[in-house]
């Protein structure tokens, strides 16, 4: 009976804190299962943050390179988390977007699909170009994206990249595949 009183007591931090962290560790797990990070931009079923914006903020710095340069985007870094259409190496090789009919239909067609996407916020819209920012919704990161309509073909020359961070679990390129998919279906 007396051996029980001569135990070394826990500490407060295994009392509480080790309890706590696993219970937020677990929410947190729970949590990002029903908000599809690969996804970055669809409802997810937490709709209070796609009504309210991001939970975090990790929006970083706007870039200074975007815009066009002689009817060229910005190049992708080295890091993986960019897609161009205008790229030469396959990591960051994505196909333009096709369309039909005149430029100005085009960005049209592209503003109003933009502008169904939650957490999206358009910048720049000229006659041949459209610049948006697409914000997570856990962690708030920003991602520039940017399309420019070439006069001399149908194609929407596409760029799609992270401001912060090395990987983005291919969300780039799949936000760019989506954007394809709704345009088409304007049609």
């Amino acid at each position: 009976m007396f051996n029980q009183f001569l135990k070394k007591p826990r500490s407060l931090w295994q009392t509480v804190g080790l309890p706590v962290l696993f219970a937020s560790l677990i929410t947190l797990v729970g949590w990002c299962g029903f908000v599809n990070p690969a996804v970055a931009y669809s409802f997810s079923h937490t709709e209070v943050i796609a009504m309210s914006g991001s939970l975090f903020s990790f929006s970083g710095s706007r870039p200074s390179n975007l815009g066009l340069t002689e009817g060229k985007l910005a190049a992708c870094p080295g890091s993986p988390n960019c897609v161009s259409s205008q790229s030469q190496d396959d990591e960051h090789r994505i196909e333009p977007l096709r369309y039909e009919g005149t430029p100005t239909t085009a960005i049209a067609k592209l503003k109003t699909t933009i502008e169904s996407l939650p957490r999206t916020k358009i910048i720049q819209t000229t006659d041949n170009y459209l610049y948006a920012e697409f914000t997570s919704a856990l962690m708030g990161f920003v991602d520039d994206v940017e399309f420019y309509v070439n006069p001399a073909e149908p194609v929407i020359e596409v760029r799609s990249a992270s401001r912060l961070g090395e990987s983005d679990l291919g969300v780039n390129r799949q936000r760019i595949e989506a954007i394809r998919t709704a345009i088409a279906e304007l049609a």
